[in-house]
């Protein structure tokens, strides 16, 4: 199978910031991608130079073959890319934005499909509306028309369905899904680890800058398998050091990942003991949430011992 993008040994400063630290991967072609991180991982950083919008300081980047600094307008040309930031110009209407992308790459006359973009994304209606008049959801709607509006083979999602309501994020999806059928590769980076996990073939995983955890979804989910526990815990009295070993914290919420159900009677019965009350209990089958956070959590542990 072909590769549609491949990133090698990719590098980039920001003065003392190490925004990417020797980032590598191969996404093929017609692969529905995930590219995970917390804030400041580097996702869009990564995004920004396969884009041209920032050149690495070291390493290189291509589209289907295509150098993104020395090809860069075939590369270009093959890319579309839907940002996390609402850009938009504001004197035209959404058609005419369109029209207007659509002319950046030399496409005239397009209409028909610049309608069925709007079909799909249920912008039909809003076509002739001022770009300034659309709410936050219907702006972002048209970001991912314009980087559709010229057909790429390679489509770049970066948290497109930030702020949107679930009725469009499914729309969009059955959209996208239809692309990645029809022959389109998709990389995506999103917050919402369920889009992930139901969308995403293969995922890697960023922290400071670099490739954490890279497999395909079902081998992520497999190391992680079992059941999970999640407890809030209250009380003058915090859950012991040999307890927090076993378990990821967040916002308060301890999560414990066992092997069989018979785990789960010492490990209260050790939280009781230790003076803690229980004010949240829940139990459930490992998801992608609780690899990714087991993920970071081993991720910082390797990172803060190594010299």
């Amino acid at each position: 199978m072909s590769i549609a993008v491949a990133i090698d040994r990719v590098e980039k400063h920001f003065a003392s910031v190490v925004a990417l630290a020797g980032v590598s991967l191969q996404i093929a072609e017609g692969e529905f991608f995930g590219l995970l991180g917390p804030n400041g991982a580097g996702k869009t950083t990564l995004i920004s130079c396969l884009a041209g919008l920032s050149r690495p300081d070291a390493g290189r980047l291509s589209v289907l073959g295509h150098d993104v600094v020395t090809d860069y307008r075939a590369a270009r040309r093959l890319l579309g890319v839907v940002p996390q930031e609402l850009v938009f110009d504001p004197f035209f209407s959404v058609r005419e934005s369109l029209r207007i992308q659509s002319g950046y790459f030399g496409i005239r006359h397009n209409d028909d499909w610049i309608d069925e973009i709007l079909a799909n994304l249920d912008l039909t209606a809003k076509a002739d509306t001022n770009m300034r008049r659309l709410s936050g959801g219907m702006k972002r709607r048209v970001l991912v028309a314009q980087a559709l509006v010229h057909k790429p083979p390679v489509i770049v999602l970066d948290e497109p369905t930030a702020g949107v309501d679930v009725e469009l994020r499914q729309g969009l999806w059955q959209f996208v899904r239809r692309l990645n059928r029809n022959g389109h590769t998709v990389i995506l980076t999103t917050h919402y680890l369920e889009e992930a996990e139901a969308l995403c073939g293969r995922i890697a995983m960023l922290k400071q800058g670099r490739v954490v955890a890279l497999d395909t979804t079902s081998n992520l989910l497999a190391r992680f398998s079992g059941q999970t526990l999640r407890l809030r815990v209250s009380g003058q009295a915090s859950l012991p050091n040999r307890l927090r070993s076993r378990a990821t914290e967040s916002d308060g919420c301890w999560t414990f990942h066992l092997s069989t159900l018979s785990e789960i009677e010492p490990l209260l019965a050790a939280v009781r003991e230790a003076g803690c009350q229980i004010d949240e209990l829940r139990l459930s089958q490992t998801d992608l949430e609780d690899v990714f956070l087991g993920v970071m959590q081993s991720a910082s542990d390797r990172l803060a011992t190594a010299p």
